[in-house]
């Protein structure tokens, strides 16, 4: 309990300034109901795209002929599959506008290592009615077609084998004279010569040189094909310029027939037809077919909103915003914040459990992401057909208005919240430091209303005593309690000049009856018990001088003149007439050795002594000395008297020198601690100090005076002597 009692809390500004941090519940609530609000938005948005997808796909809802439009099966093919592209192809030979990710869907055909002369990687694609083709060919020794030849056979180039809508072979021969721009032809069934003269404009592409060979971009429409999308291509590659003899061909081409050609499966048209005026801003629908491919496909998610440019400033802010706020949601939600870059790699698996779970028949809404800053929720719902999953429907719509709300709604949040908390932090502090401040004041003038001894300096405060708040009552109080203490100090200071009074009459009429008592009856002059009651009147009498001496000191010493006093020739006075009137004590006296000069009242010092030498005197060891010594310092004397006898109780040097304190014992009731008070009092009016303690061997006390020293002439002028050599050298 002790311990707990030693312990302090904090302090009122501390008190304050943890009060202030409670604000934090307000943008902790705001971030909680803004992430809140998140989800709801994000949910109904998600449910309105399973409504919109459920009401797309009632338009498909028993069309199976919109899903069987191949005219075999497809088992008896090997697909070449043509990915949607979303970007503008520019015919170059890169694939950086073919979008991410394509590198993985690049078919490989000759060789099994894929390293061999005339082997090469394939991409299809499609886009506004166009099929792009990509070839990267692995050839270090190509040969360009020489243009003085009519042949087309025997230079590098490419073979496109399909079938017309109107059902006739379709043969198209690709060359490149040089890299750059390539040249295609319709070729006949040998493929040794064009059918016509001219060059086709149908099929355009564009030929680049690498390091391993190089790469054919090109694009034909798709209009070329029929609706059983036949296609296949192959390789030829020439090794020898001269002879022009074909080393090896490398195709997509099965050789047993046209019914095993490759099949490019591409987009359905009267299904595109049907979904083409569905779309809207930032969403795109797609009818996927059982083997997940895509049927039809319309409008984009890809927000067109330009980004609006801010200042730096406020771009420094959110960029500080974006990195600080995983740790600011882990805080607040206690769950992981996932930025759209982690997301990235789940964007597949999540398009695929999307697309997988509505092909099982299950309605199914999820959030993925497109880039860093893009995110879309896909939702997509079973197209039925005589109890029988024939399809789906997946719409895809961006929340970019979502996530800018929040990201707006948020930097408010915490910039509001910022400079709120700024704001009123400084408010506190400020409040905190002037609360402080009066309070310290406050306490300061209070405590200095009593001296350490603790008597009354001032009866009323000063300070907040016109204050309207708690402060300002306290501060009354405690003026109001110091006036009653003032009165109460002023009652009891004059009362022993009234008991004085009161108490000397009777005792007058008592010590003259007493000795009209000794004079009458001569036989009892010499009684004991008259001797007794005479100094009983007498003790009580000086008891009473005491009590009065000690309340009217602190006046008289005011009104009392002082003179500079040898105090070295008044010790050693005194100090003789001690060994005069007390001759069953020994005094010893040392002296400083030559004269001591203080300003003082030499018949109070007088009286101190007295009390010292009569407390030495009660407490001395009997046949022990009582020494009296002068010493002399630069600023002050000091006069020391010892004795040996009992020592100081502990902590008694704090309350020695305090009125009616004694620490005699129960022995001696009538002292009522008023001597080494009176001592205090008077070395305190000349400037002075009194101590008290134990001597170093513990074998009694010695009570030290110091008073201010007065410096005589002599002194003086060799003061000055060494002072005005040093100046006149400096």
């Amino acid at each position: 309990m002790k311990l707990l009692h030693r312990i302090r809390g904090p302090r009122l500004g501390t008190k304050i300034m943890l009060l202030g941090l409670t604000l934090l519940v307000v943008p902790w609530f705001s971030y909680r109901q803004l992430v809140e609000m998140e989800h709801l938005l994000i949910q109904g948005q998600s449910n309105a795209q399973l409504l919109t997808a459920e009401g797309i796909s009632t338009l498909f809802n028993g069309r199976e002929d919109l899903f069987n439009d191949l005219p075999v099966t497809i088992e008896d093919f090997e697909s070449l599959y043509a990915n949607p592209l979303q970007n503008a192809i520019r015919l170059d030979g890169s694939l950086e506008d073919w979008g991410e990710g394509v590198d993985d869907k690049a078919l490989r055909f000759g060789s099994e290592t894929g390293k061999a002369d005339g082997d090469f990687q394939l991409l299809l694609g499609e886009r506004g009615g166009q099929l792009y083709v990509h070839m990267d060919v692995i050839d270090p020794e190509h040969v360009y077609r020489n243009t003085e030849y009519l042949r087309l056979d025997n230079a590098d180039h490419i073979r496109l084998s399909f079938i017309r809508a109107d059902g006739d072979d379709g043969r198209v021969s690709i060359v490149f004279s040089k890299p750059g721009v390539t040249t295609a032809y319709e070729m006949q069934p040998d493929w040794r010569f064009a059918s016509a003269g001219p060059p086709s404009n149908s099929v355009q592409g564009f030929m680049q040189e690498t390091e391993q060979g190089y790469r054919v971009e090109f694009r034909m429409p798709l209009s070329l094909l029929g609706s059983s999308r036949y296609f296949g291509l192959a390789l030829v590659d020439v090794d020898d310029p001269e002879t022009g003899e074909i080393r090896r061909i490398v195709q997509t081409l099965p050789t047993a027939g046209k019914e095993s050609f490759n099949l490019v499966v591409l987009r359905s048209p009267e299904v595109l037809n049907i979904i083409q005026g569905l779309g809207y801003s930032g969403a795109r629908i797609l009818v996927i077919d059982p083997q997940k491919r895509v049927r039809a496909e319309t409008g984009t998610n890809v927000s067109r909103n330009e980004p609006v440019r801010k200042d730096n400033l406020l771009e420094n802010v959110q960029r500080w915003f974006k990195s600080l706020r995983p740790w600011v949601h882990w805080i607040i939600t206690g769950e992981q914040w996932t930025p759209a870059r982690s997301l990235t790699e789940d964007a597949a698996a999540t398009t695929e459990i999307v697309i997988g779970s509505s092909l099982e028949g299950d309605p199914i809404a999820l959030r993925r992401s497109l880039s860093e800053t893009q995110e879309v929720i896909m939702a997509a719902h079973p197209i039925v057909s005589r109890n029988k999953v024939i399809g789906a429907v997946v719409v895809e719509q961006n929340i970019d208005e979502i996530l800018t709300f929040q990201r707006s709604a948020l930097e408010q949040v915490i910039l509001v919240s910022i400079v709120s908390l700024f704001a009123v932090f400084i408010a506190l502090l400020a409040f905190s430091a002037r609360l402080a401040w009066r309070i310290r004041s406050l306490r300061r003038e209070a405590s200095n209303a009593i001296d350490e001894y603790g008597r009354l300096r001032i009866g009323e405060l000063q300070r907040e005593m016109y204050a309207g708040d708690e402060i300002g009552e306290l501060a009354r109080s405690v003026s109001n309690m110091l006036s009653k203490l003032q009165q109460h100090n002023n009652f009891l200071e004059s009362m022993p000049r009234t008991l004085r009074h009161e108490i000397n009459n009777p005792l007058n009429t008592l010590s003259t009856s007493l000795q009209n008592l000794a004079e009458e009856n001569p036989e009892v002059r010499d009684s004991k018990y008259l001797e007794s009651a005479k100094r009983g009147v007498m003790r009580i009498g000086a008891i009473v001088q005491n009590l009065a001496d000690a309340a009217n000191l602190e006046e008289s010493l005011e009104a009392e003149e002082r003179e500079d006093i040898d105090i070295e020739l008044l010790l050693q006075s005194y100090v003789a007439n001690c060994r005069i009137t007390h001759k069953d004590c020994e005094f010893i006296y040392r002296g400083a050795g030559r004269p001591v000069y203080a300003n003082v009242s030499d018949y109070r010092i007088e009286q101190l002594l007295d009390k010292i030498i009569d407390n030495a005197i009660d407490f001395h060891r009997n046949n022990t000395p009582i020494r009296v010594q002068l010493d002399s310092y630069r600023d002050h004397l000091q006069i020391t008297v010892a004795n040996r006898g009992p020592l100081l109780p502990a902590n008694a040097e704090k309350s020695l020198f305090d009125s009616m304190v004694s620490h005699r014992g129960r022995q001696n009731r009538l002292h009522f601690g008023l001597g080494l008070y009176v001592v205090r009092i008077i070395a305190e009016r000349h400037g002075g100090i009194v101590r008290a303690m134990n001597l170093a061997d513990a074998s009694g006390v010695a009570i030290m005076v110091q008073l201010p020293r007065v410096a005589t002439e002599d002194e003086s002028s060799e003061l000055h002597e060494q002072i005005v050599p040093k100046a006149a050298t400096g």
